[in-house]
């Protein structure tokens, strides 16, 4: 069994993707929701320690400034990737999450799709496509959870 981190730009289909894996019966945690994230837009260093050690199988997502500290702790860090005309009509349509509907926020995803993917990219141990069908990315984290 292992712990998975799914990261990737805003629109990728982080949330969708986990949403698929917990209803296969894996233990899941997106960390944009019940507040994991701190104003400074890092994860909260205790839960996400805490977290960790107590749970062998999990799904984690979340693209934050500290993840990188927490890498160790993972046995896969996936980057879920899309281009970046996916990921804007996505974000631009999403009823889950308003981030990315503005022309600023719009912006923000350029910027960080060329300055923080490259990054993510780096540190990650398998890279998934975001565009192929959810069903079939489930499948693969799933063979990661189940490992």
């Amino acid at each position: 069994m292992a712990r998975v981190l799914v990261t990737g730009m805003s629109g990728a289909g982080k949330s969708t993707l986990l949403a698929a894996v917990a209803q296969r019966g894996f233990r899941t945690v997106d960390t944009d929701l019940d507040g994991w994230t701190q104003p400074d837009g890092r994860w909260d260093e205790d839960r996400m320690s805490a977290l960790l050690s107590r749970e062998s199988t999990i799904a984690v997502s979340g693209t934050v400034d500290n993840q990188g500290r927490f890498y160790p702790q993972f046995d896969h860090v996936v980057l879920l990737s899309a281009p970046l005309d996916v990921l804007l009509a996505r974000v631009r349509t999403r009823t889950t999450n308003p981030y990315g509907r503005s022309p600023a926020e719009q912006d923000e995803i350029r910027g960080y799709v060329r300055d923080v993917e490259p990054l993510l990219r780096r540190g990650a141990t398998v890279e998934l496509d975001g565009t192929r069908p959810v069903e079939e990315l489930a499948n693969a984290l799933e063979a990661l959870l189940s490992r």
